[in-house]
């Protein structure tokens, strides 16, 4: 299966606080969360932020990409405590976001409420990884001996599957994550929101 590659909008950035959801739900900010920087983590995480921020060009400016991962990290240590891991992980998410088009935070949104950023998650229906994908996609792109649960693989394959589906919808981001998930139910878009808004939000 071929993905479009279309230039459609993927749904309004609202300000710098986050994106509009269909049906006039804001994903702002709503927890209070104090902005972290770069002064402000300890030394060994500052060195492996700024050499992360350095190793992708994901990042339109190099001090953009040390507050961005130190911001992100923080938030995401409670759950992944290694560092070397966790900056790892964010610097993929961040690329392969910015390679689809597509907001990083959302991407960790999904990433959340689908695996718990459990690396080697499989659900009850067999999809692995990160993003939770299905085995067969590796078959439709030509690399069956590839493995979902290698970071690059799952999150460029989910980030590739999300666009596709936000593009179908025609930037209808509820519609587009209920079609990734499977799901008919509105609690699984919900869920993407409600995360997306207290956790994953953009500073």
């Amino acid at each position: 299966m071929k993905f479009k590659k279309t230039a459609l909008t993927l749904f309004a950035m609202a300000a710098i606080t986050g994106f509009s959801f269909p049906g006039g739900v804001q994903a702002a900010p709503t927890a209070s969360v104090t902005e972290t920087t770069p002064a402000a983590v300890d030394p060994e995480l500052r060195a492996l932020v700024k050499k992360a921020a350095m190793e992708t060009d994901s990042f339109a400016d190099r001090f953009d990409g040390e507050v961005w991962l130190a911001d992100m990290s923080r938030r995401l240590e409670q759950r992944v405590p290694d560092a070397h891991y966790r900056v790892e992980l964010l610097k993929h998410v961040h690329y392969e976001a910015h390679r689809t088009g597509l907001p990083p935070e959302l991407v960790l949104a999904v990433i959340d409420v689908e695996s718990d950023f459990k690396q080697y998650a499989i659900s009850h229906a067999g999809a692995r990884g990160l993003m939770q994908v299905m085995p067969f996609w590796l078959k439709e792109i030509g690399q069956p001996g590839d493995s979902l649960f290698r970071i690059h693989t799952n999150l460029r394959l989910g980030c590739t599957i999300l666009k596709y589906y936000l593009d179908r919808e025609k930037g209808n981001l509820f519609a587009a994550l209920k079609r990734y998930n499977g799901t008919r139910e509105r609690d699984y878009s919900l869920k993407v929101d409600k995360v997306s808004r207290t956790r994953w939000y953009k500073q």
